[in-house]
């Protein structure tokens, strides 16, 4: 049994994603951020950084923070979406690193400064907006020759899809973006995803490109 401490945003949504496609059983608990929950004694004990998601592998005895490492570590104790060698893997890791180090962080600042602070800053309303479709370029052309981020569907597609999903926030028009579109919807599509979406449960809806 795996404890999932998590709330309703994309990082989080990576690891409920994940734990549902690779059918393990998990129980969630709930960190409310806009209360503050993530700083509390007992949660910053399992994720001394104060962010979600964070997990306790009770089998094993393992406590991790971080969703990449956290994907990571679920993939190997399962043998799933990730290669075991070879170029493949690598391939995987790589884009996995892509999103950890630039579609997470750059969209995160678009979505503070065009979603939820608009008209306060418009240097970098602009840097983030540009930075943002300049990213979603990036992964239409890489979606233009493969039908998954590295190949087969992976921990990679897991790690971006849910921070594509608020391309609303990001002031992005997924029909600008062809391929990024295609590949949204067939993510979308997934039970799995689907499932992994509302946690905690809230009954959201997956945003859908007209």
């Amino acid at each position: 049994m795996i404890d999932l401490y998590t709330w309703t945003t994309p990082n989080g949504r990576k690891v409920s994603i994940m734990l549902e496609e690779c059918g393990l059983p998990y129980t969630v608990f709930p960190v409310d951020i806009l209360n503050r929950e993530q700083y509390r004694p007992n949660f910053l004990h399992i994720s001394p950084n104060g962010k979600i998601p964070a997990i306790v592998d009770r089998e094993a005895g393992v406590s991790l923070m971080e969703s990449g490492a956290i994907l990571l570590y679920l993939a190997e104790k399962t043998d799933r979406l990730l290669p075991r060698e070879g170029p493949e893997r690598l391939r995987v890791i790589e884009w996995l690193m892509w999103q950890m180090g630039g579609f997470g962080p750059m969209l995160g600042q678009a979505h503070h400064f065009l979603h939820f602070n608009p008209g306060k800053a418009a240097y970098a309303e602009e840097r983030y907006g540009e930075e943002a479709r300049r990213l979603y370029g990036v992964l239409d052309r890489q979606l233009s020759e493969h039908e998954f981020v590295a190949g087969d569907y992976s921990i990679a597609d897991i790690a971006i899809w849910p921070w594509a999903s608020r391309y609303q926030w990001q002031g992005v028009d997924l029909g600008a973006f062809p391929n990024v579109r295609r590949w949204y919807l067939e993510v979308a599509a997934r039970p799995a995803v689907q499932r992994g979406y509302d946690v905690p449960e809230t009954s959201a809806e997956i945003p859908l490109p007209a």
